[in-house]
């Protein structure tokens, strides 16, 4: 199983996962129950962790069925190009919504936890950030579908035809990050502030939860927690410019792949810390129960190893 055997297994959980989200955002709504706000929430945030692996894989996708060719025309007639990129930056645009949709539902699980109950500017934003993002989804699935499928191959090359010549949306910013000097600077720049961000906090709240600094409670060190989302916000905004001007450098990274899945369990430690009440039981020198603990440490080096692969792409990957 390679890169492009993930995308097609997980292409579609984008897509119907923001339907599942949407309904039982509005079926909480409508009920006025909490609970299932707080369901809705927690689909969409994982759904915005699912679709990171999802897009990033997708270019994989690409080079196999264009047989590597990076530049100029697939080999396979049937296969058009143009069509591909367009599929690309449909998705590029889809993948950010999913993501701001995903930190905005997690901003409300926070708030939640911390005042019983749901800020209705949050939910207002997850609500319009959620229907554009499943209007995006659509779009670029529709593409998708359009690649191969022998059954709509004539509209599929009549619809090339007029995208022929276009500049897509993810080859206009790969031009952009590439053919300006300062921006690849500016990205590494505040790749760094992002982690410094992250991983300084995220580290205060494990050495907590691991005896480390008893004195505080969690739940005042949980109030930092949006900074260090702040910083994985910037970390994925900047490294999506990295991967979008040099995909072909990361996708056949095997370090790479590494990373993303260590991102994809660190998010699910931060699930934890949100949504179950076992860590917010602990109050200043109180003793964190052993899954509080456990997570914890995972947590710290999940954190770690995130960094190391990427600041190892360029040496053990040897694809740069």
């Amino acid at each position: 199983m390679n890169l492009a055997h993930i995308h097609l297994l997980l292409n579609h959980f984008p897509t119907i996962g923001t339907i599942i989200g949407i309904g039982l955002f509005l079926v909480g709504l409508a009920a006025k129950s909490d609970e299932l706000k707080r369901a809705s929430l927690v689909v969409f945030l994982g759904i915005a962790l699912i679709t990171l692996p999802t897009y990033m894989s997708g270019n994989a996708a690409q080079e196999m069925i264009c047989k590597g060719q990076t530049k100029g025309p697939c080999t396979d007639p049937g296969v058009s190009k143009a069509l591909i990129e367009k599929h690309e930056g449909a998705a590029l645009l889809a993948f950010l919504f999913m993501e701001f949709t995903g930190a905005f539902a997690w901003l409300g699980l926070w708030k939640f936890r911390r005042a019983a109950r749901f800020p209705g500017a949050v939910l207002a934003a997850v609500a319009l950030l959620s229907m554009v993002t499943f209007g995006l989804m659509a779009q670029a699935a529709n593409i998708g579908g359009e690649i191969r499928h022998p059954e709509i191959r004539e509209a599929l090359q009549a619809q090339a035809a007029q995208i022929e010549g276009q500049q897509p949306l993810g080859r206009a910013v790969a031009s952009f990050v590439i053919g300006k000097t300062w921006m690849w600077a500016t990205c590494e720049t505040l790749h760094f502030v992002g982690l410094c961000l992250l991983f300084g906090i995220a580290s205060f709240v494990d050495l907590r939860m691991l005896g480390v600094i008893k004195g505080i409670s969690f739940k005042a060190l949980h109030r930092m927690l949006p900074w260090a989302v702040l910083g994985f916000g910037i970390n994925l905004i900047t490294g999506m410019f990295f991967f979008v001007a040099a995909y072909d450098q990361y996708t056949t990274n095997t370090v790479y792949q590494w990373k993303l899945v260590l991102i994809m369990l660190a998010g699910l430690n931060v699930l934890y810390f949100t949504i179950f009440d076992e860590p917010w039981e602990v109050g200043a020198d109180d003793n964190a129960p052993p899954l509080a603990k456990f997570v914890a440490a995972s947590a710290f080096v999940l954190v770690i190893g995130v960094i190391f692969c990427g600041r190892m792409l360029p040496f053990l990957g040897k694809a740069f």
